[in-house]
């Protein structure tokens, strides 16, 4: 549907989204390992790894060389495995435009907390639609599906860049595109659309993400850009109450 840029949308709180790097390095170093190795070694690991309802539902289990972590342990873990490049390239695409600022929101530590909740309830959604499935579940999407929401509760008027169609580069505001998305997932979900794609993870991760960013934004925060906040170190213009002739070079904005 449309592909995110770049958002003009300063730190305020931060110096560095040093948690959206430090999970975008995380996301590329597993995808690396899995990718460069052997056929089998990807297999196991997302077996290993993945979310499988049925075993967290005890309608199944792994076989003893099949287990990496304990079951209740994938509900995370499985947010860190990607299928092919596409895949990879388009969360972590979407974790760098939109994560930084909703970081700057929540704080580095509650940013990571709320990431992972976004992925447990993508997961935890996926699970309860088809507790029989034994096809392991892959992929940041229903994380990624909450940072997108929670900045959209919170920068809706922003602009930003997005390539619509692939091809048409446009300057919209935030909420246009973002309501487009969540709308499509939604409908993509209650249809039951493609059997590759879990829609039911990313509905979760919205739901989860609409939620979490109310309570766990620093205090003071507004949602839905309802204040103006300075960026750290833009000028603020004093009034001036005396004519004054300029003696220098004219400054610069």
């Amino acid at each position: 549907m449309f592909i995110p840029l770049h958002d003009a949308n300063s730190l305020k709180h931060i110096r560095m989204q040093y948690v959206t790097i430090g999970l975008i390095v995380a996301n590329v170093v597993v995808w690396l390992m899995t990718t460069f190795s052997s056929e089998s070694f990807a297999q196991a690991t997302a077996i290993g790894l993945g979310y499988i309802p049925s075993t967290i539902y005890d309608l199944a289990e792994r076989g003893p060389d099949q287990i990496i972590v304990p079951d209740i342990v994938t509900y995370i873990t499985y947010a860190f495995l990607h299928g092919d490049f596409m895949h990879l390239a388009g969360n972590m695409l979407f974790l760098w435009v939109f994560g930084d600022n909703v970081e700057d929101a929540l704080g580095h530590v509650r940013f990571l907390i709320f990431y992972l909740l976004c992925a447990v309830a993508g997961a935890w959604l996926h699970g309860i639609i088809d507790v029989n499935s034994q096809v392991p579940l892959i992929g940041a999407s229903g994380a990624i599906a909450g940072v997108v929401t929670a900045y959209l509760m919170l920068h809706p008027r922003v602009k930003v860049w997005v390539l619509v169609l692939m091809r048409l580069p446009l300057r919209i505001p935030a909420w246009i595109p973002i309501v487009l998305w969540i709308a499509f997932q939604f409908l993509m979900f209650a249809a039951g659309g493609e059997d590759q794609v879990s829609w039911a993870a990313h509905v979760g991760g919205i739901v989860a993400g609409a939620a979490l960013v109310v309570i766990m934004r620093r205090k003071g925060v507004p949602l839905f850009d309802k204040d103006i906040v300075t960026p750290r170190g833009a000028e603020v213009a004093v009034p001036v109450t005396t004519p004054v002739t300029p003696t220098g070079p004219w400054g610069r904005q």
